[in-house]
C-alpha cells in the first residue's frame, strides 16, 4: 500500500468512526424508547382501571386478567425471548417484538368487549416478551465493558421513569377522555411511538448472534412455560376463587416441574450445547447473587405500586391526576439518584452503593409507614413528597448498578438467555408480590365494608403492607452482601475489549 492509499484508508477510517458511533447511540436510543413503551404500558393500567371497569362493564375476574393476563404471558416468554434473539439475530427479534406489541397496542385500545381486551393483553405480554430480552443483549453485543456503566445508568433513569410516568400518563388520558375514547388512549398511543421505534430500529441497529449455531430448546420451552404457569397462575387468581386446594398443589407441583427442568438443561447442554437456559451462568457469582437480588426486589415493587395506587384511589378518595401527580417526586428521585449511582458512586464505592440503596428506600418506607399513621384520611399529596424522594433516591441507588452488575461477568454468546433471564426472574417476583397483595393488602379488608369504612379500612391495610415492603428491603440488603465487592467492568477500567469482529464473528450490520 503506497501512502497516499494509506493516508486515504486512514481519513475513511476517521469519516466512518463518528458515523458508526452515532449509529450505535441512536440504536441505544430506540431499544430504550421500546423499554419505556413496555414499562410505561405495565404500570399504566393500574391508573385506569376504575374507568375500564365502568365504561366496559368488565367484571372484577376479567379487571384482575386484564393486568395478570399480560405479566403472565410476559414472564412465561421471556427467557425463550432471549434465546431466539441469540438465535435468529437480536435486531430481527427486537423488530417482530415492537411491531407485535404496536398490533396488540391497537386491538387493546379498539377492543369491542372484555374478553377480546384480555386476549389483546396477553398477546401484548407475549409480543413484549420478545422484544424486552433483546435491548440488554443489543446493549451488551454493541458497547464495550468500560462504556456499558453508562449505558446501564441511562437504562436505570429510564426504569425509574417508566415505572411512575406510567400512572401519570394513564391518568392525563383518562381525565382528558380524549375524543369520548375514556380509557382507549392508554394503548393507542403506543401506536405511533411503536412505528417509529420500528423504522428507526430497522436503519441504526447493528444484527447481532451468538457466535455458534444454536438451535431453540423446545422441551426447554415448554418446561419453562408449564412451571412458570403452574406457579402464577394459582397467585394471580388465589383470592378471587377462595384460595382453593388445587392452587397449593399447583404451586407445589411448579418446583417439581422446575426440578425436571434443571435436570434436562445439563442433559441438553451435554449432548449438543444448546440449552434453552444456560446453567453455566449460576457458577457466575455476580450472576447468581444479582437474580436473587433482582426476584426480591420485584416482590417489594409488585407489592408497593399496586398497594399505593388501591390506597390513594379507593382509600384516599383521590382522583387519578391527583395519584399520578403524587408520584412525581418519586419519578424525578429514582432517575436522579440512577444516573448518578452507576456514573460516579459505583465506580468508587462499589456494592456499597447498592447496600446503601436498600437502606434508604426501607427508611423512605417507614417514614411513609409514619406518616400514613400520623394524618390518616387528612394526609395531603405534599406530606407524601418526602418519604416518596427518600424512597425513590434507595430505588434509583439500586435498579442500574444491579443492572450492570449481573450482566458484568456474562459472556457475549449468552447474553439473551441472561437477559431474559433477568427480566424473567423480575417479573416472577412482580407477580409474587401481586400474589402476596391478596395477604397482606385485601386479608386486611372485610368483604361487606359500607363507604364510611372503606377509607379507614384502606389506610390500615396500606400501612400492614408497608411493614411487609421494609421487611423485604431489609433481605435484600443482606442478599446484597453476596454481590461482588465491584462490578468487574469497573475494576477493568478503561481497558479496550477485543474487537466485536474477533469476539463475536457473527456481529453483523
Amino acid at each position: 500500500m503506497t501512502p497516499n492509499d494509506s493516508t486515504t484508508a486512514q481519513r475513511r477510517g476517521e469519516l466512518r468512526a463518528p458515523t458508526a458511533d452515532r449509529s450505535r447511540w441512536l440504536a441505544l436510543a430506540i431499544v430504550m424508547t421500546a423499554a419505556f413503551m413496555d414499562l410505561v404500558d405495565v404500570t399504566i393500567v393500574n391508573i385506569a382501571i376504575p374507568s375500564i371497569q365502568r365504561s366496559a362493564g368488565a367484571s372484577v375476574s376479567q379487571i384482575q386478567w386484564i393486568t395478570a393476563g399480560y405479566a403472565l404471558a410476559f414472564a412465561a416468554g421471556l427467557i425463550t425471548g432471549g434465546r431466539l434473539g441469540d438465535i435468529h439475530g437480536r435486531k430481527r427479534l427486537f423488530l417482530i417484538g415492537v411491531g407485535g406489541f404496536t398490533l396488540a397496542s391497537a386491538l387493546c385500545g379498539f377492543a369491542v368487549n372484555p374478553e377480546m381486551l384480555v386476549a389483546s393483553r396477553i398477546l401484548q405480554g407475549g409480543m413484549a416478551a420478545l422484544m424486552v430480552p433483546q435491548v440488554l443483549s443489543i446493549v451488551h453485543a454493541t458497547f464495550p465493558a468500560h462504556e456499558r456503566g453508562k449505558v446501564f445508568g441511562l437504562f436505570g433513569a429510564i426504569v425509574g421513569l417508566g415505572a411512575v410516568s406510567g400512572p401519570l400518563l394513564g391518568a392525563l388520558l383518562t381525565e382528558w377522555n380524549l375524543f369520548g375514547l375514556e380509557w382507549r388512549p392508554i394503548f393507542l398511543i403506543n401506536l405511533p411511538v411503536g412505528v417509529l421505534a420500528w423504522l428507526l430500529g430497522r436503519r441504526f441497529i447493528s444484527e447481532s448472534k451468538a457466535p455458534r449455531a444454536l438451535k431453540l430448546d423446545l422441551v426447554g420451552v415448554a418446561l419453562v412455560t408449564l412451571g412458570l404457569l403452574m406457579l402464577l397462575y394459582p397467585l394471580t387468581r388465589g383470592r378471587e376463587l377462595g384460595w382453593p386446594l388445587w392452587g397449593y398443589m399447583c404451586m407445589a407441583g411448579a418446583l417439581a416441574v422446575f426440578a425436571a427442568l434443571v435436570s434436562y438443561e445439563k442433559r441438553k447442554a451435554a449432548r449438543d450445547g444448546s440449552p434453552l437456559i444456560e446453567l453455566s451462568l449460576f457458577r457466575v457469582k455476580s450472576f447468581a447473587a444479582g437474580i436473587a437480588v433482582q426476584t426480591v426486589f420485584g416482590v417489594a415493587l409488585g407489592i408497593f405500586f399496586l398497594v399505593w395506587t388501591l390506597y390513594m384511589q379507593i382509600g384516599l378518595g383521590w382522583s387519578p391526576l391527583r395519584a399520578g401527580l403524587t408520584g412525581v417526586p418519586f419519578s424525578i428521585a429514582v432517575s436522579t439518584a440512577a444516573g448518578l449511582s452507576v456514573q460516579q458512586l459505583v465506580p468508587r464505592f462499589g456494592r456499597k452503593v447498592l447496600q446503601a440503596g436498600a437502606l434508604v428506600m426501607g427508611a423512605g418506607v417507614l417514614l411513609y409507614l409514619w406518616e400514613a399513621r400520623h394524618y390518616g384520611l387528612a394526609i395531603a399529596s405534599w406530606q407524601m413528597a418526602l418519604p416518596l424522594v427518600v424512597m425513590g433516591a434507595g430505588m434509583g441507588l439500586i435498579v442500574a448498578p444491579l443492572t450492570d452488575a449481573v450482566l458484568s461477568e456474562v459472556p457475549r454468546e449468552h447474553a439473551g438467555s441472561a437477559s431474559g433471564l433477568i427480566n424473567t426472574v423480575q417479573q416472577m417476583g412482580n407477580a409474587l408480590g401481586l400474589g402476596l397483595v391478596s395477604v397482606v393488602f385485601f386479608g386486611q379488608i372485610g368483604d361487606r365494608l359500607t363507604r364510611a369504612q372503606v377509607g379507614p379500612a384502606f389506610v390500615h391495610a396500606f400501612q400492614h403492607a408497608l411493614w411487609w415492603v421494609a421487611g423485604i428491603m431489609a433481605a435484600i440488603f443482606l442478599l446484597m452482601s453476596a454481590l461482588p465487592k465491584r462490578p468487574a467492568q469497573h475494576v477493568e477500567g478503561g481497558a479496550e475489549e477485543a474487537p466485536a469482529a474477533e469476539k463475536e464473528p457473527a456481529l453483523a450490520h
